[in-house]
């Protein structure tokens, strides 16, 4: 179990002597980076972000703060910016070598990881971040748990209690949709879910409209093609990024943000879970455990975690939340 210390094969070794990286082994399509020679990355431009923003932006649990954003997440931004502009500058290059004339199309991230693991505060960071350059004003965000399956569907076919997992969705929308964008389409629609409801909330849609970059986020968006299916959605990503942690750092985690939301949202008469508000706090806790155990811990052993490897970059997590070192891509 990854709870244990970790050897990724994926990692590599980091030279406390010279603060360089180094490689172990040529065999390793990544590069390890610790936390404090990343942070040395950063823009000299202050945090364009105000810690009310901030405070908005991350997810319960999150321990965002001022500090991570300008040593871990405005680097990455900048590192998503130069790959945009030079994903235009090949579309220039292309487009003038065809002699032809077509639009650009917009640049899709994904960012993907386990159940409480904080990436969708950093999908939403980056969307502010990113939509801080000059060249990607328009950013959008997408959370695949729009192409959920309705609930009523997931009953039809005997899967409620594996919501999450890849069959949960529904992956052929999801492909069309991502097809539809980098397609250039001037307007795509995708549902809308609720988390109060639990479900997918019927006639409502958001509307992406080529953005600059599009971010998509979701547990299983670095899944491979189903079988019999040659295209896969992380086929039509430019760029891929993988939140990482220690099972047993996610599984706290996960236990704390369900005692925060047995407390709070949890409690408004129209949640989905307001059935969990009159639990004591033993009880609470013993239940988080069991969904952590028998629903999302099967998840991310099976479906999510074997992904990693896919991204072009892995944050990789300690336990008080903080990314300690950043996994990338050889180029």
């Amino acid at each position: 179990m990854s709870g244990a210390p970790r050897a990724d094969p994926s990692a590599t070794p980091h030279s406390p002597a010279t603060g360089q990286v180094t490689t172990a082994s040529e065999s390793t399509p990544f590069v390890e980076i610790l936390r404090s020679d990343w942070a040395r990355l950063a823009p000299t431009t202050s945090s364009p972000l105000t810690d009310a923003e901030i405070v908005q932006l991350r997810g319960i649990g999150d321990r965002l703060d001022m500090g991570e954003v300008a040593e871990v997440y405005l680097p990455l931004s900048r590192l998503l910016s130069l790959y945009v502009a030079n994903a235009k500058k090949l579309h220039d290059d292309t487009t003038a070598f065809l002699g032809g004339s077509t639009a650009r199309t917009p640049f899709v991230i994904g960012v993907a990881g386990s159940v409480a693991v904080g990436k969708s505060t950093v999908a939403r960071l980056l969307r502010e971040l990113m939509a801080r350059w000059p060249d990607t004003p328009r950013v959008e965000l997408v959370t695949t748990d729009g192409f959920l399956y309705p609930n009523a569907e997931l009953e039809r076919r005997g899967i409620m209690a594996r919501k999450g997992f890849p069959e949960s969705y529904d992956r052929r929308a999801l492909l069309r949709f991502i097809t539809e964008v980098k397609s250039g389409r001037s307007e795509v629609r995708t549902p809308v879910y609720s988390h109060m409801k639990y479900d997918i909330v019927e006639d409502a849609h958001v509307v992406v409209r080529r953005p600059d970059v599009l971010i998509v986020e979701g547990l299983n968006v670095l899944q491979p093609a189903p079988n019999g299916r040659s295209l896969a959605v992380s086929d039509l990503f430019d760029f891929s990024i993988y939140v990482d942690a220690r099972t047993s750092d996610i599984a706290q985690w996960y236990e704390d943000r369900f005692m925060q939301l047995q407390q709070g949202a949890f409690a408004n008469p129209n949640s989905y879970f307001n059935v969990f508000t009159d639990l004591t706090a033993e009880e609470a806790r013993k239940r988080a455990r069991l969904y952590w155990t028998e629903i999302n811990e099967p998840n991310l052993v099976d479906n999510i975690r074997p992904t990693k490897a896919r991204a072009k970059l892995v944050l990789r997590k300690d336990s008080n939340h903080s990314v300690s070192s950043v996994l990338l891509r050889k180029v």
